[in-house]
């Protein structure tokens, strides 16, 4: 824009700054042209027909100004900067307690990165705010309207720079350090009307050591707030526009925030135009309120006289916005922005002395909660008479900054009253110290050219004087000079402006009795035995367990799981605290159960949906819903998951869970569902396919593999009988050939399961590897093999305690003492639900006494009893007596001969024994010799037979 050529009306400022760029810079070029610009840009904006009133974000100044304007000019239509799909929601800030946002959400995106989901835009809202005063006034004046023209939610992403890995922002980061308040905007993307703050790095650090202040927040309450508070409307307008243009005319060189920038103006006063020809408003009865930074525009659009074409609009994506709004505070506002910490409660503190010191009357919606209600004047206010605008900038930046003078009074009083809250929190604060927070608070302005002290210097010495080397409580000084002068105010939604599910969560919550709109953390007990009633309300609580944030609905006493309900529960609640998640909630669907049914779906239907995923969901679905569509639906997902899969990193929760899943179904149906049979065959073939690559598999561990066993051979019976070939296992088994130990330990135990390899040759294997000194070092390796093929073999527990044991004993010190740290650890995070099989067989081999232990000889190194001689082996056959089973064993003698080759025995059959059974038949009387023993040692019928004995 090149700049206008008539003196116009700050012609004698424009001449004095370039003198004064002549001779301070030596050119009067580059620093000349800025200067002289800054000046037309004031002059341009002051021109314009339609009145721009310029305004920063949550300023008291310009909040004041807005109060002073509406009330002189009345207008008729009102251009707000704030985006424009977010006018319908307006209305129900009556229904809240500020500071609240207004909030766009969106889930399920259409046009926009996949990575982005959720998108989230919010505007927060405080009384001390140019924005909301006019809202405010257009909401509660008939015939009034208000008009927002700034970009779309969906053009603020649509804008955004298309990075998939780093949603964007529109502002700048939230600090990660901000408490629990500061993250009730979560990371939703700020849109703030008046965004002043300079973006030139070097211009902010200039003008902070200048001004002798630390923040930014600091400076512009010095230097800004303070001298515009009383002014009136042209100088207030001028110094805003002069500061925007100073801060757009210092800026870095930052393409895509500049096109950014320059598109919402061009968006904007598109707007406006078409409102204006829409409407056929008088420019003159209209008001457009939007940041100083965009009032002094250089875009072809800027102003009515334009004669440049509309800028083109693109039309909106497919995503599908939810609109609604969430609490809000004072440190949210601060960590979304980038301000100081205690600066818009130190706003909301300015505002509130300033209305009482002007008397001005702020305009306020009717029924709006947390306010006190103001006397109306009845009738319309008449509009003041425009007069001619004059040039009051020239006397505002040459004239000194007015000195407030020093109250005396209000510092006395907040000097004492932190000097009693600090000791309230642990501080040893005295007299002495309220005197020396005063003396400093003094002593702070004058050196920062102030004669009253303001909250920060307040702060600053109370900082100085009482805290010391360690914060006794939670909180800090700073925090409660914060709290005193205000506090971290928050925001409430009101009930009626509640979304459908929110208000639903609320009335079938009503049973419990309490008041779950606060903030405080309330106790429910629920006596489901007593009060068969609340069952409900328990559902719903399980449920908002699953989907709110932890410390929203907290279960003090009582569980929910598979097969298990309690009959007493307890809960934490704090539905209140977490308003803002319970609200989006409500975004995605009109009750809970709709909500918890889409997201299950969507847990098994995404780009990282698992086989354990899906049982997992299958688990909450019969736990949360009663809806066995669903948990078939889930569950046949998981089947399609499991056989697509080729990986086996998550085996052990596979097997876990359908564990779980197959007891429930055995005790609660008659009969499996379909699809618990499919995941049995289908995980069965799955994991013999894959078990010879898992095996040699370097990125697959020792854990997989065992579980991938445990759910062959724990599964095996299902499997058969459900048509599964046994071969394909066995198959599977002899073409693994691993090569790290613990891998060759799992194999062994697999084979041993098998019937392959038999428990005295396995205990050989042992003993040679600890035999071996080359094999020594990693025989631990072996040993965390076999604790790992207690998961598939659990009855190799007793082989595994005396493995061990005999490691311990024989293991050398260098070897032994690294390896036990690794095992516990081991056992801890990846096989705790084996240490209880450990515990309890050796808890059954070793001896309990130190006495015994002393005596104890290991069951494994004692000798061999001597074998009974083979002849007398016929009779004792023959004792058994004869009979169909024995007759059958006798002419088929197979069976037999392979479990006699299993267990080591290879002693012949008797070629007498038939015959001896026959004739035993026929001879003697039955039971003889259990007669003979009985007579021989009579001792136990006798007390069997006095304890029979009636008395």
């Amino acid at each position: 824009m090149t700049a206008p050529t008539a003196p116009g009306l700050f012609g004698a400022l424009r001449e004095q700054l370039t003198d004064a760029a002549a001779a301070f810079a030596g050119s009067p070029d580059a620093l000349a042209g800025i200067l002289a610009g800054i000046v037309d840009d004031v002059d341009r904006a002051l021109g314009e027909p339609l009145e721009i009133f310029p305004v920063c974000h949550h300023s008291p100044a310009s909040a004041l100004a807005m109060v002073r304007r509406l009330r002189a000019k009345q207008p008729k239509v009102i251009y707000l900067e704030l985006c424009e799909d977010l006018r319908p929601l307006l209305g129900e800030l009556r229904n809240c307690r500020l500071p609240v946002a207004v909030q766009a959400f969106a889930t399920e995106l259409d046009g926009f990165p996949a990575e982005w989901s959720p998108l989230s835009v919010v505007a927060p809202i405080t009384e001390a705010s140019a924005e909301y005063q006019a809202i405010a006034y257009a909401l509660e004046t008939p015939g009034v309207e208000l008009v927002l023209v700034d970009r779309s939610t969906d053009h603020v992403f649509q804008w955004s720079p298309r990075t998939a890995d780093q949603p964007p922002q529109d502002g700048p980061a939230a600090d990660p350090e901000s408490g629990e308040e500061a993250a009730l905007h979560g990371d939703a993307v700020g849109v703030e009307i008046g965004d002043l703050r300079p973006r030139f790095a070097e211009l902010e650090a200039y003008l902070l050591h200048h001004g002798k202040v630390r923040h930014w927040s600091e400076w512009w309450d010095q230097y800004v707030e303070r001298p515009l508070a009383d002014a009136d409307h042209d100088t207030y307008r001028q110094v805003m526009v002069l500061i925007g243009s100073l801060f757009r005319r210092l800026r870095p060189a930052d393409p895509d925030r500049h096109d950014r920038d320059e598109d919402r103006e061009r968006y904007m006063w598109t707007r406006i135009r078409q409102h204006l020809a829409a409407s056929g408003a008088d420019p003159a009865d209209c008001l457009h309120v939007c940041g100083a930074f965009h009032a002094a525009s250089h875009v072809e659009q800027f102003g009515l006289d334009s004669t440049a074409p509309d800028f083109p609009i693109s039309p909106r994506t497919g995503t599908r916005w939810r609109y609604g709004l969430i609490p809000s505070s004072h440190s949210a506002i601060e960590a979304q922005f980038g301000l100081a910490r205690g600066a818009v409660s130190i706003a909301a503190a300015s505002w509130t002395t300033a209305v009482s010191r002007s008397g001005l009357v702020p305009y306020r919606l009717d029924g709006q909660r947390g306010q006190k209600k103001t006397r109306r004047t009845r009738g319309a206010a008449t509009p003041a008479p425009a007069g001619p605008a004059t040039d009051r900038l020239t006397g505002f930046l040459a004239a000194p900054p007015a000195l407030d003078e020093l109250d005396e009074a209000e510092l006395r009083g907040w000097c004492v009253d932190i000097v009693r809250l600090a000791r309230r929190n642990g501080y040893l604060a005295s007299t002495a110290d309220a005197i020396a927070v005063f003396e400093t608070a003094i002593l702070l302005a004058n050196l920062r050219n102030r004669a009253r002290p303001t909250p920060y210097d307040f702060a600053d010495a109370a900082v100085t004087c009482i805290e010391k080397d360690v914060v006794p409580g939670r909180r800090d000084v700073r925090r409660l000079c914060e709290i005193l002068l205000g506090g971290d105010r928050v925001g409430q939604v009101g009930y009626d402006s509640l979304p459908p599910l929110a208000r639903d969560v609320l009335d079938r919550l009503r049973p419990l009795g309490l008041d779950l709109e606060k903030r405080t953390v309330q106790r429910a007990l629920l006596d489901l035995r007593a009060d068969p009633a609340l069952a409900p309300c328990s559902d719903l609580l399980w449920m908002l367990r699953h989907l709110l944030p932890p410390d929203a609905a907290r279960p003090i006493m009582g569980e929910r799981r598979l097969g298990h309900r309690s009959l007493q529960e307890s809960w934490d609640l704090a539905l209140g605290r977490n308003q803002r998640a319970l609200i989006e909630l409500g975004y995605e669907g009109v009750t809970v159960e709709q909500v918890l049914e889409q997201r299950l779906r969507r847990a098994v239907r995404g780009p990282d949906a698992t086989a354990a995923r899906a049982l997992a969901a299958v688990e909450d679905a019969i736990r949360l819903l009663d809806s066995p569509r669903l948990v078939d639906e889930l569950g046949a997902r998981a089947v399609e998951l499991l056989a697509a899969e080729r990986t086996v990193d998550d085996a052990p929760d596979v097997l876990r869970r359908i564990r779980r899943l197959l007891a429930h179904h055995r005790t609660t149906a008659p009969a499996l569902p379909a699809w618990c049979q499919a995941f049995v065959t289908t995980g069965y073939a799955h994991y013999c396919t894959l078990l010879p690559t898992a095996f040699v598999d370097e990125a697959t561990g020792v854990r997989q593999v065992g579980a991938m066993l445990g759910f062959l051979f724990s599964m095996e019976g299902l499997a058969l009988s459900l048509g599964c070939d046994r071969s394909q296992l066995e198959l599977a088994v002899a073409q693994s050939h691993p090569e790290t130990p613990a891998k060759v330990a799992l194999l062994w135990a697999a084979r041993h399961q098998l019937g392959l390899l038999p428990l005295v040759e396995l205990r050989a294997r042992c003993a040679d590897l600890l035999a071996n000194p080359l094999v020594v070092p990693a025989f631990p390796q072996y040993l965390s093999g076999f604790v790992h093929a207690l998961e598939p073999v659990p009855g190799l527990a007793p082989f595994v305690v005396e493995t061990m044991s005999t490691a311990f004993a024989r293991l050398p010190d260098p070897v032994l003492l690294p390896w036990l740290p690794t095992l516990i650890s081991t056992l801890r995070e990846q096989g705790p639900e084996l240490v209880p099989l450990l515990v309890r067989e050796a808890e059954r081999t070793f001896p309990a006494t130190l006495p015994a232990l002393d005596a104890w000889t290991p069951p494994w190194t004692a000798p061999a009893a001597p074998a009974a001689p083979a002849a007398p082996a016929a009779p004792a056959v023959a004792a058994a007596g004869a009979g169909p089973v024995h007759g059958l064993l006798v002419a088929h003698p197979e069976a037999v001969d392979a479990v006699a080759a299993l267990l080591g025995c290879a002693a012949p059959w008797q070629p007498a024994a038939a015959a001896a059974c026959a004739g035993l038949a026929h001879s003697g009387a039955p039971g003889a010799e259990a007669a003979a023993l009985l007579a021989t040692h009579p001792a136990t019928a006798t007390a069997v037979a006095a304890l029979l004995r009636p008395t």
